[in-house]
């Protein structure tokens, strides 16, 4: 009886996800992709970070969310930025491809920034992000389900093109950084108003700090927060807590407000390469019924340093 009360309830899950974004009635609040090592993938949701690392850097990230749950998220990022020449520009480019049901959306992202030197130490910088945004819906997919007839007739939409704009504001010092960021500032509605429904996807503000302490020579304590906020959807609060061991072993604990606790690891593989890793468990009503297996994450992330026996150490953030 479990097990069969547990597949209609996926079968039922895998499309609560659909019906939410295509939406048997109007949508005013997509979120964006959520990351649990948001604190190695800043770029991603703060534009003025591109080329704060002083060398390029690349960085590639998976996360697969609610295992075991069909039509569950599923997210890939990849980015790369760098600074140009000495006069405080960055440049970066991403490409964050977002999976659920039988939508995807795909953002092509072009990242500027500029930085200023404000102290011996502080350096502020101001950034903007241009992004090209592809959607797919597959209508047809949705033929075996009890949905609106008004969605099963809908033909199937194919990168859907649509523009967007962000902007973003970063301070660090090489132990405390901050940035507040809204990398996607146009409000899109994805459907026509003579459609079966609208989808609006409106402006997603971030907060992201942290700070690293030398606990001792060979120990690094570095607690981070990130908050984000969207009209028409709880406040999501992201907390977490890593320690750094002899500047190559990476672990720590991250809680996300009333939904999730997280484990993390990373190792620095050398001076230049991390991988990153992240599981995640839910705490609310989905987790605790036992219809998913949490969500899992990996980043890998190589920086391409000059000089590495003149750097200091590997830099935490």
């Amino acid at each position: 009886m479990v097990t069969v009360e547990k597949k209609m309830f996926k079968g039922k899950m895998q499309w609560l996800f659909v019906l939410f974004l295509l939406g048997v009635a109007s949508i005013y609040a997509q979120q964006d992709a959520q990351y649990t090592q948001y604190m190695y993938n800043t770029v991603s949701v703060n534009p003025a970070y591109a080329g704060s690392r002083g060398h390029l850097s690349i960085a590639g990230l998976y996360r697969n969310q609610w295992l075991g749950l069909d039509g569950a998220p599923e997210t890939q990022t990849l980015n790369v930025h760098t600074p140009v020449g000495y006069r405080g520009v960055g440049l970066g480019l991403s490409i964050v491809n977002d999976k659920i049901g039988p939508t995807s959306e795909t953002y092509f992202d072009v990242d500027f920034s500029y930085t200023i030197q404000t102290s011996d130490e502080g350096k502020l910088s101001f950034g903007l992000k241009a992004s090209a945004h592809m959607l797919d819906i597959r209508y047809s997919e949705l033929d075996e389900y009890e949905v609106d007839p008004q969605l099963r007739s809908q033909q199937d939409i194919q990168n859907k093109f649509s523009p967007n704009i962000g902007a973003g504001v970063y301070y660090h010092t090489d132990k405390f950084y901050a940035g507040i960021s809204a990398p996607r500032m146009l409000e899109t509605t994805h459907f026509d108003s003579s459609s079966a429904s609208t989808a609006k996807e409106q402006m997603n503000l971030y907060l992201i700090t942290g700070y690293v302490w030398d606990l001792n020579p060979s120990l690094k304590f570095k607690p981070t927060l990130l908050t984000k906020t969207v009209q028409g959807a709880p406040l999501q609060v992201d907390l977490s807590a890593n320690f750094m061991l002899n500047e190559k072993f990476i672990g720590g604990v991250a809680y996300r407000w009333d939904a999730a606790f997280s484990g993390l690891m990373g190792f620095m593989l050398s001076d230049q390469f991390m991988i990153g890793l992240a599981y995640d468990r839910e705490i609310s009503e989905l987790g605790a019924a036992t219809f998913n297996d949490g969500s899992f994450e990996i980043i890998l992330r190589y920086d391409f340093i000059r000089n590495i026996g003149n750097m200091k150490s590997p830099r935490f953030f």
